[in-house]
């Protein structure tokens, strides 16, 4: 399974979803989804203005966890 860990990434860089969602040129509702792991695709647009904005790489901000190991807490 992909984690996703926007909310950690834009913790770290103190944005918040209003501006993220302003600079990545999306709707804060869209990011909402994308941020709680509900949204079932990312483009690869979105994904390199994310990294971009929040000075990452795309692992800071998906994981995947394999069904055999311990689940963390997901939003």
């Amino acid at each position: 399974m992909i984690v996703i860990n926007l909310d950690v990434m834009m913790a770290k860089r103190k944005i918040s979803l209003a501006e993220l969602a302003a600079k990545v040129e999306i709707t804060p509702a869209n990011l909402s989804v994308l941020k709680t792991g509900k949204g079932k695709a990312i483009r690869f647009t979105t994904l390199n203005k994310l990294c971009e904005v929040l000075a990452c790489q795309p692992g800071e901000i998906m994981e995947y966890l394999s069904d055999d190991e311990p689940k963390k807490f997901v939003n």
